[in-house]
């Protein structure tokens, strides 16, 4: 358990790194776009297609960082009258929905990089897999976290 929990919290922190490292190339790709449509009358095709990449990204990595600190948005506020114990079970039936949330997200995504691996991006010349690259890991990301999270609630009940 405790390796798993230090594997986690590693993954976490280089996740969000990426995110935030995705953000900066989002706002400065969006910028670049706008100054050489407005100031120099020259937009350049890839800065649309590249910023949309950036966005999955900032999307998808932001929201498995946020599964392991628990930061998603939730909706507590009577969860939090109920005992302890009541706790504990709507926690781990969310991790659950969360968990399977993970693997449909999986699922769909592998499945729509198969069916789009043999088309390309037009502006950029790869392969339009790559708008589910973002996805896949954070979904193997957000399934991992899950179970870090389901392992502490049965393993370690009494923890916060």
């Amino acid at each position: 358990m405790d390796l798993l929990t230090a594997i986690s919290v590693r993954l976490s922190k280089w996740v969000l790194v990426v995110a935030c490292v995705c953000l900066a190339v989002l706002g400065g790709v969006v910028i670049y776009g706008v100054v050489l449509r407005y100031v120099f009358n020259d937009s350049q095709s890839y800065v649309e297609q590249v910023a949309l990449l950036m966005v999955i990204s900032v999307a998808m990595f932001g929201a498995a960082a946020g599964v392991r600190d628990a930061g998603h948005i939730g909706l507590d506020s009577v969860v939090r009258l109920l005992p302890a114990r009541a706790q504990r079970w709507v926690s781990g039936i969310v991790d659950v929905l969360v968990f399977a949330f993970a693997a449909l997200l999986l699922w769909g995504s592998l499945h729509m990089a198969e069916s789009t691996g043999h088309d390309t991006i037009p502006t950029l010349g790869i392969s339009e897999a790559f708008r589910y690259l973002p996805p896949i890991v954070a979904s193997v990301l957000i399934g991992l976290f899950c179970v870090e999270r389901l392992l502490k609630l049965v393993l370690r009940p009494n923890d916060d």
